[in-house]
This record gives C-alpha cells, sequence and structure tokens, in this order.
C-alpha cells in the first residue's frame, strides 16, 4: 500500500511539472508588424490586445506589448512564482490614424541600471 502511494505521488508530481501556459514571443510577433503596410487590425490580430495605450496626439496612439524575462527561477515548479523576473520585452506600436507608423521591439535586463551605483555623483550648484 505505501508503494502505491509512494508511485501515485511521484506520477502527481511529474504530471504537475508538464502544466503548461500560453507563451508569447515578442521578438518574433514584432517582425509581423510592418509600418506603412500593416493597420490597426492586423497588430490586434496578430498581438492581441494590447498590454498599455496611450494617445500622443489626435491622430496619434501608441500601443504597449510587455512580457517579463524569466530567469533560472521562475522556470521551476513551485518557487517560480516567488522569483523576482531578469527583466522584460516590449513592443512599442505607433499608429497614426488606422495605419502603422512605427514598431519598436526592446528588451531591458535587470543589469540596465548598475550603472548608477559606480558613478561618482558629484552635485551640481
Amino acid at each position: 500500500m505505501r508503494h502505491l502511494i509512494l508511485c501515485l505521488f511521484a506520477s502527481f508530481m511529474l504530471l504537475a511539472g508538464c502544466s503548461g501556459h500560453p507563451v508569447r514571443h515578442l521578438a518574433s510577433d514584432a517582425s509581423l508588424i510592418k509600418p506603412g503596410e500593416s493597420t490597426r487590425q492586423d497588430v490586434v490580430r496578430f498581438l492581441g490586445e494590447p498590454d498599455g495605450r496611450r494617445t500622443v496626439s489626435a491622430d496619434v496612439e501608441e500601443y504597449i506589448y510587455y512580457q517579463d524575462k524569466d530567469g533560472l527561477l521562475r522556470k521551476l515548479p513551485l518557487v517560480g512564482s516567488w522569483a523576482d523576473p531578469q527583466g522584460y520585452e516590449m513592443i512599442l506600436v505607433t499608429l497614426e490614424g488606422d495605419m502603422v507608423k512605427g514598431c519598436e521591439f526592446r528588451v531591458f535586463n535587470e543589469s540596465d541600471r548598475d550603472w548608477l551605483n559606480d558613478f561618482t555623483w558629484e552635485e551640481v550648484k
């Protein structure tokens, strides 16, 4: 009986590690958007609803898509949800009317701001 419970527990733990979730690949998604050719409907079809929107002027709007970059600890089952992300990726789509005017893919790492700790600051008078 004890052997059966141990086998069931091991099987449950192995199957729990196989659970999946949908993954977005922002770098490849950004390549689907062509400035001057793609429309607002194309952007929503390829990338989905934006994570953020910003109105720049009466005719210009920006859609923002972002995703956390997972480090090694974030990929572990059970403890991964407590680990901080290593950075994030972002797509910034600029729309003028219904036409895409620009599409930028950006990557931000946690270490990008390390220079703040190393820089010798001088007081400005």
